[in-house]
Parts: C-alpha cells; structure tokens; sequence
C-alpha cells in the first residue's frame, strides 16, 4: 500500500472516532502538513465518504451520516468485539436481525481482516464453548423494531397488525412504553387503545408498524422491563396457582425470577401463618418477626410446580389449586421412597 493511500486509510480512522478534529490536530497525526490533510479529505470526498468542514475557532473535520455506511477502520481490539457480538447475539438470541443477517455480516468483517488477524480470531471462535445452549430466537424484523423504538424514544403512538400465540389478531394503536429484550425474544409494552388497557406484544408476531401522529406522556411506575416480565408471569395459563412460601422476597425470587412468578411479602401477625386461621398444617406456626411471601404463578400444565416448589427448600403451603396438594403429596411420597435404604443385598 503506498504511503499516500495508507494516511488516508488513517486519516479515514480518526474521523471515525468521533467528534471534530482540527486540522493542525490531523497534521500531526499523519505527520503531513495542513494543506496535505485538505488534499487527503478531499480523496474521501471523491470517495463519497461523508467528511464535512466545521468553521469557527474550533473547526475541523468530522464525519457526517451519509447515504450510505463508509468503509470501517477498525483496531484488532475493535474486530474481536464484533466478532465476539455477532456470536454472543445469535447464541443468546438477542440479535435483532432476522434471516442470516448476523452471519454475512461476521462474513463481511472476516473478508476484509489481514490474514494474520483472521487466522487469530477464527482460533478464538473456534475454541470457544458456551455452557448453555442456544437460545431459540424470534428476531423482529427491521422494518417493525425500527418504527417501534422511534414511537417508543419520542412518545408517539404507534399502529401494527398482530397475531397472537392462539392465531388471533388484528389491528392495534398503542403507546409504547419501552423495548424489551428476554428469553430471545424482543417485546413492546405499553398502553393498547383497542382494549383499553396495558399489554404485552412479540415484535416478532407484529406487522406493518407504522408510526402515527401525535404523542403521550408515559405513566409513572415500572419501567418496561418490570412489566413486561409481570404480563409474562401473568399470563392467561390454564391454572392460576397460589402459594404461600416462608422467606424474604428477595430469598424466594433467587429461585423463582419475575418472568415465573410474583412475589409479595407479607408478616405473620399472632405467630399464626398468614391466613390460615386455625386450619394451618403442623409446623405452620411462625414467631412474630418471621417473614412469609404471597407467590403468585400461572401455569398450563402442574406437573413441574411441586419440583419448582421443592427446590425452595423452604416451608409452604398451598392455597389453590386444589390439584396442586395431591401433586405435592405424590412428589413428597416418591422422595421419601428414594430416601429409604436400600434392602441388603438389594
């Protein structure tokens, strides 16, 4: 590479950067004259890169948005975190691209890097195990999360068509309160004007976004992340389950996160369990300063509540459904069977 065409290369980097650099400011960094720099930022020009003048005492350059994406300069530092991001995006299904678009991007940046880099990041990516498995995504497409966060950042309604889990559906106008990303999946709470009332949508069930005129003050409260993880633990699942749990909130939600259940503390009053009255099982009785939780979860099928429950190791009670006790009982009798000896010469 010649050495005129490497210090434009260069020059090109420190404009990416960020923010006006001075022209005496780039001499120096190039080890060129000022007039040499004007002539090189005349090259990217012709190169329709977006470079425009700031006049004033403290001008420069700096690079401008243009029509299109100018070529990237990056450091071996700066390749290794892209590579690194687009990997960890499609493993924890957080990448907002749908198709294959995380991986002709990796391609792209992996074209273009000099052997010797490339050869060092593929032995970084190719040594590199995760110990969880890849989560199922459902990434948006650009042409929905694109309008959404701008209805979101300035307070506009939004309008789109949506398909629910059940194949239902339609049309609906909301005010979007905020952009959530969890599980692998990308979701939009806010207020939806065709109910009446706060929901919870897929980005990837929604459809023709469009941005409407107008805007909103959002509510006080929860931030998006706190209510969308609510709707999930609330969702209109078969049973409705409530259980009692002795332990501190912040305890119990180690084992059971706000996406399963809610968790409400209440204290005991009388050394009683809270509102078992005098029907409260043996060992239900708790001294004034213990602590019990209200545990709120919704569920489609019991099967897996007992073993989630277990797991608290700590003393419960149930409230309903009246199926979940028979459950319990079934699981505490099968572990009391494992407990047991083993016959000599078993």
């Amino acid at each position: 590479m010649s050495r005129p065409v490497s210090r434009v290369l260069t020059l090109l980097e420190l404009l990416q950067a960020g923010g006006v650099r001075t022209v005496a400011e780039l001499a120096d960094r190039l080890g060129v004259g000022e007039r040499t720099v004007r002539r090189y930022v005349d090259h990217l020009v012709d190169l329709d890169v977006p470079v425009e003048s700031v006049r004033g005492r403290y001008g420069g350059y700096r690079l401008a948005p243009g029509h299109r994406m100018p070529p990237l300069m990056l450091t071996d530092d700066e390749a290794l975190a892209v590579l690194l991001g687009l990997v960890a995006g499609r493993r924890t299904g957080i990448t907002a691209a749908a198709g294959t678009a995380g991986e002709t991007a990796a391609a792209k940046v992996r074209r273009v890097l000099p052997e010797r880099l490339r050869h060092r990041l593929d032995a970084v990516l190719d040594s590199l195990t995760f110990t969880t498995a890849p989560a199922e995504s459902a990434a948006p497409e650009a042409a929905v999360l694109l309008p959404v966060a701008d209805a979101v950042r300035h307070h506009r309604p939004v309008a789109f068509r949506y398909t629910g889990g059940r194949g239902g559906g339609g049309e609906r106008t909301v005010y979007p309160y905020g952009l959530v990303a969890h599980a692998g999946r990308w979701y939009v709470t806010g207020w939806d004007l065709s109910a009446g009332a706060e929901r919870t949508f897929r980005l990837d069930r929604v459809r023709g976004a469009r941005v409407l005129p107008g805007t909103f003050e959002p509510p006080p409260g929860p931030g998006p992340a706190e209510r969308v993880l609510t709707a999930l633990a609330t969702a209109p699942y078969r049973h409705a389950v409530t259980v009692r749990v002795r332990g501190t909130a912040e305890e119990i939600r180690t084992r059971l996160p706000a996406s399963v259940a809610i968790v409400a503390a209440e204290a005991g009053e009388g050394g009683a369990l809270p509102g078992a009255g005098g029907d409260a099982p043996a060992g239900a009785a708790l001294a004034g300063d213990e602590v019990w939780c209200r545990v709120e979860m919704r569920a489609e099928r019991l099967d897996w509540v007992p073993g989630v429950l277990a797991s608290l190791d700590r003393p419960f009670v149930v409230e309903r459904p009246d199926e979940l006790r028979g459950l319990v009982a079934d699981l505490a009798g099968r572990l009391l069977d494992a407990a047991r000896p083993a016959p000599p010469g078993g």
